[in-house]
C-alpha cells in the first residue's frame, strides 16, 4: 500500500501545529467511478492499478462464497477486512476510502457526512455534518443521534466482542460507561454531542490528527435505537446503502437486494450496478477456486487469493493467468505465542519457537514467494512508514531454523527435552492448517510437540484464540493469525495487535499475546509526538520491542493471487482493502 494518504493517521504533529487545516473542511466527493479509464483486454495484473472491464451497465446478480462465516454482519461488530469492504453495499459510514484503483483508494472522502471532519480545540474535537436526505430502507431519515448510538453500542464489548477498540480508547466517555444497554441513563455528552439532527461532534481525551480514519470505521454506520436488537441486530440490519438484506440465514447464506429508499443523489461514491448479491458460507476453499475458474462463482469474499492447490493451475494456464492479479499487501501472516500458557510464560521457551521455526515452510504454506509473500522477521511490512529491518532470531542461511540456538534456549527455560502445547488455526483456511503443520514438523526437531486445534473462523477471536480464559484453560500456546493495517501508518498497523489494553477477557481482540506495559506507553508517546520523522521512528522501535519479548512469530509479509470472476465488470484492486473493491463491481 502507498503510505501517502489524505491525512497521515497520527498527524498529531504538523496537522495539529497548523490547526489541522489539512484534515478537516471540504473535500471532493469520492466519485465512485472506478477511476482512470480502464481496459477490456484480459491480462495478468490488468486490475492492479486500473479498472478491468469498465461498464455502466446495471442488472444481474453477483454470486459470492465464503469458506467460513462472517464474524458478524453487524457493522458495529465486525473486524475482517473483507467484511469492511463488503458492508459498504448496505451501510454508510461518516467517511470512506475512495472507491478507486490502486493508490487512489488510500484517500478518505465523505460518505454519510458532507465533508471530512472539522477539527477544533487542537484536534480534541471533531465535527461532521450529515448529508441531507439520507434514509433507512424503511423510509425514515437518518439522524446524527443514530450515528451516536451506533458508535456507543460498539463500545460494549461484552455484547459485541468483535470489532476494533479505538472509540472506547479515544472518546472522553464518563467513567464506568458500559454502553447504551447497561448504562442507558449515563450522560455521554462529554464524548459525543448531537446539537441537531444533522450534526455530530466527537470529544476526545487527547488530540488525534487522524480522527477521520476512525470516522471511516464501520462502527459509524448509523443504527436507529428503536430498531436496535443488540446482539440479534446482525439478523435484521436496517440498511442505509443501495442494498438491503433479502433473506438472512445466519452463518449459512444471505441475499442482498436493491434498497428502493437509497437515493443516488445523496451518494456520489456508489454505482449500485448489480441487482443483487447471493452469498453462501461454509464452502470448501478449494471448491471456491474451482467454481471461480468454471464461472459458477464471481467472488471469493475472503480476498486472500487462491489456495496452494490451485496455484500451479492458474499460473500454468495462460488464459487463467490473464484473469489474475498479484497485489502486494500491507498485511502480516503470523503466529501468536501466548505467554499466559506455560511453559511459554518463560521467554526462553518462546525464543526456542522463534529459532526452531522453518521460515521457508511458513512461506510455502501460503503459496511461496509469488502468492504467499516475503519471509518476515518484523511485524510491520515495508508499506508502513517507519518500518525498520532487523532479525532478532536468525534462522540460518537456508531460513529453515537454527536448531542449535533453539535447543540452547530450551535448556535455559528448563525444558531441554522440549515440551507440549496446542496450536490453533481457522478450520476453513487451508493455508493456516498448512502453517500449523509446518510448525508442527519444524518444532518437533527440538522436542516441541504441537497438537493442532481447528476452530471456526466466525468465532475464532471471540470464543477461542482471542478469548484469554479459553486460551489458558485449553493450553493454546500458539495461534495462527493475520493482520492488515486499518490504515497505512504505524498506529493503524500496530495498535490493535500490540496494545495490551485492547485485550478483553470476554474475547474478541486480535491481540492475543502482546502484554507489554512498556509498549503501551511507547504507543502513547508515538501518538503525541509532533515530529513526523521522530514519530515514524518510534513505530520501528515498538516493533523491535515486541519482537524482543518473542510473543509473535512473523510469517510472511503478504502477497495474494486473486482471480477475477467471469462476467464481472469494473474490477480493480483497492489498496485500502488489499483486495478487489466489492462496492464498484457489476456483472455482465
Amino acid at each position: 500500500m502507498n503510505s501517502k494518504r489524505l491525512v497521515t493517521a497520527v498527524a498529531a504533529g504538523a496537522a495539529v501545529a497548523m490547526g489541522l487545516s489539512a484534515c478537516g473542511g471540504s473535500s471532493s466527493d469520492g466519485g465512485g467511478n472506478g477511476g482512470g479509464g480502464g481496459t477490456n483486454t484480459p491480462a495478468f495484473n490488468a486490475a492492479l492499478t486500473t479498472t478491468f472491464n469498465p461498464s455502466e451497465k446495471k442488472g444481474g446478480v453477483i454470486k459470492v462464497a465464503n469458506a467460513g462465516t462472517w464474524d458478524s454482519l453487524d457493522p458495529g461488530e465486525t473486524y475482517y477486512g473483507y467484511s469492511w469492504n463488503f458492508l459498504r453495499l448496505y451501510g454508510r459510514s461518516l467517511v470512506m476510502f475512495k472507491p478507486a484503483p490502486g493508490t487512489a483508494s488510500n484517500e478518505l472522502v465523505p460518505d454519510l457526512a458532507e465533508s471530512l471532519g472539522v477539527p477544533t480545540d487542537g484536534g480534541k474535537t471533531w465535527t461532521y455534518k450529515l448529508r441531507e436526505g439520507v434514509k433507512y430502507e424503511d423510509g425514515t431519515p437518518v439522524t446524527s443521534k443514530d450515528v451516536k448510538h451506533a458508535v456507543l453500542r460498539s463500545t460494549d464489548k461484552e455484547t459485541f466482542p468483535n470489532g476494533p477498540a479505538y472509540f472506547e480508547g479515544f472518546l472522553d466517555l464518563p467513567e464506568g460507561y458500559k454502553g447504551p444497554y447497561k448504562t442507558k441513563d449515563m450522560d455521554t455528552n462529554s464524548a459525543i454531542q448531537t446539537p441537531d439532527d444533522r450534526t455530530i461532534v466527537f470529544k476526545l481525551k487527547q488530540a488525534f490528527g487522524g480522527f477521520d480514519y476512525m470516522a471511516q470505521l464501520p462502527q459509524t454506520v448509523p443504527v436507529p435505537e428503536a430498531k436496535d436488537t443488540g446482539a440479534k441486530y446482525r439478523e435484521k440490519i436496517i440498511s442505509t446503502g443501495p442494498y438491503k438484506f433479502g433473506k438472512n440465514d445466519i452463518d449459512k447464506s444471505f441475499t442482498l437486494v436493491r434498497n428502493d429508499q437509497w437515493d443516488a443523489k445523496t451518494d456520489p461514491n456508489r454505482k449500485a450496478l448489480p441487482d443483487g448479491f447471493e452469498v453462501t458460507m461454509n464452502v470448501n476453499a478449494d471448491d471456491i477456486d474451482n467454481r471461480l475458474i468454471s464461472g459458477d462463482l464471481q467472488i471469493d469474499i475472503s480476498g486472500t487469493g487462491v489456495q496452494p492447490a490451485s496455484l500451479s493451475r492458474v499460473l500454468g494456464d495462460p488464459n487463467l493467468k490473464a484473469s489474475a492479479d498479484n497485489p502486494t499487501l500491507a498485511r502480516l501472516w503470523y503466529t501468536s505465542i501466548n505467554p499466559t500458557v506455560a511453559p511459554l510464560d518463560n521467554i526462553e521457551c518462546r525464543k526456542a519457537i522463534e529459532f526452531a521455526a522453518d521460515r521457508t515452510g511458513y512461506q510455502t504454506a501460503y503459496g511461496g514467494t509469488f502468492s504467499g509473500g516475503d519471509i518476515a522477521t518484523t511485524l510491520m511490512p515495508s508499506q508502513i512508514p517507519g518500518q525498520e529491518k532487523f532479525d532478532l532470531y536468525p534462522a540460518g542461511a537456508d531460513n529453515k531454523g537454527d536448531v542449535a540456538k533453539a535447543k540452547e534456549a530450551l535448556t535455559k527455560c528448563g525444558k531441554p527435552d522440549g515440551f507440549e502445547t496446542n496450536i490453533a488455526y481457522r478450520a476453513e483456511r487451508p493455508k493456516e492448517k498448512a502453517t500449523a503443520e509446518s510448525l508442527q514438523q519444524s518444532l518437533a526437531r527440538v522436542g516441541i510437540k504441537l497438537t493442532l486445534k481447528a476452530f471456526p473462523a466466525g468465532d475464532y477471536f471471540s470464543q477461542f484464540a482471542g478469548n484469554p480464559p479459553y486460551v489458558v484453560a485449553n493450553g493454546i500456546g500458539l495461534s495462527t493469525n493475520g493482520w492488515g493495517a486499518d490504515w497505512n501508518d504505524g498506529f493503524g498497523f500496530l495498535s490493535q495487535i500490540v496494545d495490551s489494553r485492547v485485550i478483553r477477557e470476554t474475547g474478541g481482540s486480535s491481540n492475543t499475546s502482546v502484554r507489554i506495559p512498556e509498549v503501551d506507553k511507547m504507543l502513547d508517546d508515538a501518538i503525541s509526538e509532533t515530529d513526523t520523522a521522530k514519530r515514524e521512528k518510534l513505530w520501528g522501535a515498538i516493533d523491535k520491542r515486541v519482537m524482543e519479548e518473542a510473543v509473535i512469530l512473523p510469517g510472511v509479509h503478504a502477497k495474494s493471487l486473486l482471480l477475477r470472476g467471469k462476467g464481472l465488470t469494473n474490477v480493480f484492486v483497492s489498496d485500502a482493502f488489499g483486495m478487489y473493491d466489492y462496492l464498484s463491481l457489476g456483472v455482465a
